[in-house]
């Protein structure tokens, strides 16, 4: 796997409101979750402090996109709430 290349697509959750996420694509998500909490970035500023609920990786930017894509798409928020709600780990 060519390390320049792999990405991950991440949902962080609220720990303040646990029903509050936000999906997005990184090369390093624990630094990318660090930037969230601290960094001065719009939509997540006001529901911090946020987890990381799930990391996924691709071996490519172009499959993490595609990915991320997805779970901005209605049936993606559907699968990610079915699949990685509060709770289940």
């Amino acid at each position: 796997m060519d390390e320049t290349q792999k990405r991950f697509v991440y949902i962080l959750r609220s720990d303040a409101d646990p029903e509050r996420h936000y999906v997005g694509i990184a090369s390093n998500p624990k630094q990318r979750l660090n930037w969230h909490n601290d960094g001065p970035c719009g939509y997540t500023v006001a529901h911090r402090p946020w987890s990381i609920a799930v990391s996924i990786e691709f071996p490519t930017e172009r499959e993490a996109r595609r990915f991320e894509r997805y779970l901005k798409s209605g049936s993606g928020r559907a699968f990610a709430k079915r699949h990685f709600r509060p709770g289940e780990g």
